[in-house]
Formats: C-alpha cells, sequence, structure tokens
C-alpha cells in the first residue's frame, strides 16, 4: 500500500498484514497494482455527481461485481511493488489529489468519451482508463503508484473493468480516482426485454451468472404461526458444515444469503408486518435445508411474506455479489504483543454470521471524511477455543497488528469500548475440501500471516480424523513480534500432532532458535515428507515472502494442488 510499501521485508505493512482470507489471484498484473494502490477505498460521496444529477451518472453498487482478495495460483502474485519517491506516499497522495490542483486536463469540466477518444489517451503524460464505464485520466496517479507505470500503462487507453474486478472487488476505486474523473463512456443504451412481474411479486431465482443445470437453483418458502413467521431455504445441495448462511434483520428488512461453493443466493424482503429484532437460524446441512425464524410484533395472520427488493431471489456467481456491511460494536480489545491486539465485535441484533475457517471479512471505516477499506481473517478467541464452538461465538475476533504510520489501524486502535465498525460478510475462495486426505500438513507464516493459520490448526486438529501430522513455522523479526507464542508451545507440549518452529531474522543474542530467512535448505529439513504420505502447504505473509516460498516449495516437488497462499 501507498506509504506503507517500504517497510523491511520481514515487517508486514498495514497492507500485507490486513489480507489473510483466501482468495484466487488472476495472474493480471496489467491492473494489480492499480488496485494495490486504491487498496484503501478512498473518498466520500460525490455530492450531485454521485447522485447523477450532472451527466446522469448510474449509481454503481460497491464493491462492484468482480473481485478482491485472490489467491495467487502456485505463488503468481502481480504485487510487483517499486520503490516510491520520497513524498509519494499514499497519505501525500490524498492531500495532492484534494489540493485543488486539476488532475484531469478538463478545468472541471465533465465530459463523454467514446472509445475512439479513450485510444487516443493511452500514452506517461496522458493516461486514461475506462472502470465500470467511468473514465479517468491517471497520469497525475503514476508517481503514487507502488507498481510502477509500466503496471499502469497496461491498462491505458483501453476498459480495465475485466482486469480490475477479477483482483479487487472491495476497493473503491471511485474514493482513490474522485478528482481523476474524466467522464463516463458514451453508450448506446438499448431496452431489454423484462419478463411481466407474478402476481405475488416473488419472481423464480434471477440468473445473472451462467446458470447451472435448472433443477440444481435453491427455493425457498414460508410459513407462519399466530406468534412467528418462518423462512425455509431448500439449497438443493448438501452444505458445507463450515458455514455458509449470512442472516441480518434491519428494520423491517431481511436480507437472507446463502454461500454454495462459488455461487450465492440471496433473499431480500421488506417484511409484511412488524416483527421482533431477534431471529433464529438453523441449518440442516446434509439435507441442505435452511430454517430463519422471525417472531411477530403482535399475533395474527399475514396474507404475504412481504415485499421483494434489490437482487431477492436470486442465484449468481459470489463475486458478482455486492459486498454488505453492517455495523458492529466494539466490546474488548486484548493485548497479544506490543503492537498488537485482538479486538472483538459484536455482532448487531438481528444479525446471524459465522466465518469459515480461512475465510476474511473487510472493514470499513470513515477516517478524515474518507472511506477506507481492509480486509482481515477471524481467530478464535485463543487458540485454546475449540474451532467447532466458534460456530456459536457470535462475536468476531480479529488479530490485527497496529502501524503508527498506517491509515486504518490507527483508527482502529483509537476505537473506544462501545463505538462500532462496518464489516462485511464472509469472503474468499479457501476450501477445506483439499484437506479430507491430507495426512501432513503444514503452514508457514510470516508476521500476522499467522492469522489464517490459527483456525486452520484447530480445525486441522480437531476435525480432521487422517491428518497425524500439523507443522507451522512462524517468521518474525524479532522474539517479541512472535503472535500467540505462549499459547503456540503450550498447544505443541499438549498435542503430539502439533508442532511449531520460529525463525527470526533479527535475533538477540541469546536466541536459540532458527535465524534467517526463508530458504531453501530450511524448507527442506521443515517439510519432511514420509513414504504414503499426502501433503499440504498453506502459506501466508507479505508478498514478497509468499512469491519465494511458493517458488522454493514448486522447486521441491510440490504442485499446485498441493498448496494455497493466502495473499493480499
Amino acid at each position: 500500500m501507498l506509504g506503507e510499501n517500504q517497510r523491511d521485508s520481514d515487517e508486514d505493512s498495514e497492507d500485507d498484514e490486513s489480507e489473510r482470507g483466501s482468495r484466487k489471484r488472476p495472474n493480471v498484473s496489467s491492473f494489480t497494482t492499480l488496485l494495490n494502490s486504491l487498496i484503501s477505498g478512498f473518498l466520500p460521496n460525490w455530492g450531485c455527481l454521485r447522485n447523477g444529477n450532472m451527466l446522469n451518472i448510474p449509481t454503481q453498487a460497491f464493491p462492484a461485481p468482480g473481485s478482491q482478495q485472490r489467491v495467487a495460483p502456485s505463488g503468481q502474485s502481480g504485487r510487483n511493488k517499486v520503490a516510491l519517491k520520497p513524498g509519494h506516499s499514499l497519505m501525500d497522495w490524498i492531500r495532492f489529489s484534494k489540493s485543488g490542483k486539476d488532475l484531469t486536463g478538463l478545468r472541471g469540466r465533465l465530459i463523454e468519451v467514446t472509445k475512439e477518444e479513450l485510444q487516443k489517451h493511452n500514452t506517461r503524460d496522458d493516461c486514461w482508463t475506462c472502470i465500470r464505464g467511468m473514465v479517468y485520466n491517471v497520469s497525475p496517479y503514476m508517481d503514487y503508484h507502488p507498481g510502477g507505470e509500466e503496471e499502469l500503462m497496461k491498462a491505458a487507453g483501453m476498459d480495465g473493468t475485466d482486469l480490475f474486478d477479477q483482483v479487487h472487488r472491495w476497493v473503491n476505486y471511485e474514493s482513490m480516482l474522485k478528482e481523476c474523473l474524466v467522464g463516463r463512456m458514451a453508450t448506446i443504451t438499448t431496452k431489454a426485454a423484462m419478463p411481466p412481474p407474478s402476481a405475488t411479486g416473488l419472481a423464480p431465482p434471477q440468473l445473472l451468472a451462467p446458470p447451472p443445470d435448472k433443477d440444481s437453483r435453491p427455493r425457498y418458502d414460508w410459513f407462519q404461526t399466530d406468534v412467528a413467521v418462518h423462512l425455509v431455504v431448500y439449497a438443493k445441495r448438501k452444505i458445507p458444515s463450515s458455514g455458509c448462511t449470512i442472516v441480518d434483520l434491519k428494520g423491517g428488512v431481511l436480507r437472507l444469503e446463502v454461500l454454495l461453493g462459488k455461487m450465492s443466493y440471496m433473499i431480500h424482503l421488506s417484511l409484511a408486518d412488524e416483527v421482533e429484532g431477534n431471529l433464529e437460524a438453523n441449518t440442516g446441512f446434509s439435507v441442505g435445508k435452511i430454517q430463519v425464524s422471525i417472531r411477530k410484533q403482535a399475533k395474527g395472520k399475514w396474507t404475504s411474506l412481504g415485499q421483494p427488493l434489490e437482487s431477492h431471489n436470486t442465484f449468481l456467481r459470489k463475486k458478482d455479489r455486492a459486498v454488505y456491511y453492517r455495523d458492529c460494536v466494539l466490546v474488548s480489545k486484548t493485548e497479544v504483543n506490543h503492537n498488537s491486539h485482538v479486538f472483538r465485535l459484536q455482532l448487531p441484533r438481528g444479525t446471524v454470521m459465522h466465518v469459515p475457517v480461512g475465510k476474511h471479512v473487510y472493514l470499513k471505516a470513515l477516517i478524515k471524511d474518507t472511506e477506507v477499506v481492509r480486509p482481515y481473517t477471524p481467530v478464535d478467541q485463543s487458540l485454546a477455543a475449540a474451532s467447532h464452538n466458534s460456530s456459536q461465538e457470535s462475536d468476531l475476533y480479529l488479530m490485527i497488528k497496529v502501524y503508527p504510520d498506517g491509515v486504518f489501524t490507527p483508527h482502529l486502535s483509537s476505537l473506544h469500548i462501545g463505538d462500532s465498525v462496518s464489516v462485511s460478510g464472509p469472503e474468499g475462495t479457501f476450501s477445506l475440501r483439499p484437506l479430507r486426505d491430507v495426512t501432513h500438513l503444514y503452514l508457514l507464516a510470516a508476521g500476522t500471516g499467522f492469522t489464517p493459520m490459527a483456525r486452520l490448526i484447530q480445525q486441522a486438529l480437531q476435525d480432521t480424523d487422517t491428518m497425524r501430522e500439523t507443522k507451522l513455522l512462524c517468521f518474525n523479526r524479532r522474539e517479541e513480534d512472535i503472535l500467540w507464542r505462549r499459547e503456540l508451545d503450550e498447544l505443541a507440549a499438549n498435542t503430539g500432532r502439533f508442532q511449531v518452529e520460529y525463525v527470526l531474522s533479527d535475533p538477540c543474542d541469546s536466541w536459540s532458535g532458527r535465524t534467517g530467512r526463508v530458504e531453501e535448505s530450511m524448507l527442506e529439513e521443515f517439510l519432511t515428507r514420509p513414504e504414503g504420505s499426502k501433503c499440504y502447504v498453506c502459506v501466508c505473509g507479505p508478498t514478497a515472502f509468499t512469491e519465494i516460498t511458493i517458488g522454493l516449495l514448486k522447486q521441491q516437488g510440490f504442485s499446485e494442488e498441493q498448496l494455497h497462499a493466502f495473499q493480499g
């Protein structure tokens, strides 16, 4: 991230440490660094522009279809950061963009841009690009871009929406490039034939993605008693036991999302009458059934469940679903070490959400009139808290390292008990399926890359019968930087199937453990592969660490199917 990318490679920056979820990152380095620069999701609303009073700019769901937080297959990252010049940090860009200077070259005018016109602006000093129908002059941003101008130039004079969407669906590009807005693409509008609404207003599921077999589409029904209303979703397949249903009830509006692999089924209704704020959600995993029960405020019969709202009864790819946030309350902040804390966030009344192992959530806050978004992977309350019990825990625990010169983490650190922060639902593509037959699980973590490993360790030890051994290799700069060291050591001492080792790059004289940085001989010694074993390796840390480690693992004969890289 801008301004935080020049740290020592052992000291993961706020940008690097924030992503501890699982994301498949396509090999699209042509636009990745633009996204990394946009990572902080800046800018408040556009005022009249955002409301469409000037160019009739359409409102866009944010994040728009696409996707962030991908994991590079076999370690392909695309985040090729370069050293920024002094005075070109993220905060410097924010100050510069708000200085009042004309960053578009149009003296404040907004224009409609044809495809032919866009193609003309394809040089270093005159570089326009299009994202979701909006055209931006990114030339002023070249020197602030952590990936260098070469990466931005790969999207020069063209529509970069697809590349953008494939990497970061969470990024508020509107905010980051607000002052660089040239205008909108000139398009030809055609009217699409729309089916007539049904008498009930509850239409069959819309397929906004290549449709699966028709019979596999989820459906829903409802029934009621005098005191409660019950919504039932039939997924028509087994549901992963790791948790896949998110329910939000607020102000009489019910939003239910069921995650089914890469697909998402949603119910979105304005309920017919007033209800209590709490709800109960139960899942029959083996039969693929979900039931949500809500108490009515007044006894009586409803004539309908309610009125459908946007995206109601839709079944589409998860990455095409706009991220939804709810406000969570900070209820405690527990020190982990000298610069890291576990933040405990309480979900609002009316929300049911469990984050599966290996998934992450986005946190969003308004900082100095700027909207900032970061991804974090939840941990359990402690390593002693069994992962299967965490499914009963409604609060989120986020282990976060605070960077004094960061943008987002100082804000989090400044929150008082009772303050709120916006939190998304589960995101990421990590799956426990590859671990089903694994006998030896190896976890390589640098810095706060430990966070996705915490719950994965518990999962491997408690829920996987075939797992003979789980080994964690933790890389840090100094001894005091090691996260949850006492808990890890206790777990290793009490559990024969778990081992942990630490590697320090800047150890004190009394340190007797491993030293240095990740290298071939170290991995060869650590990654034992007994005859007849099935091994799997997970890697998480700063980008450079992940890229080097994945490369070394492949040199040692590990295939892509045996590797998973959590990346930011």
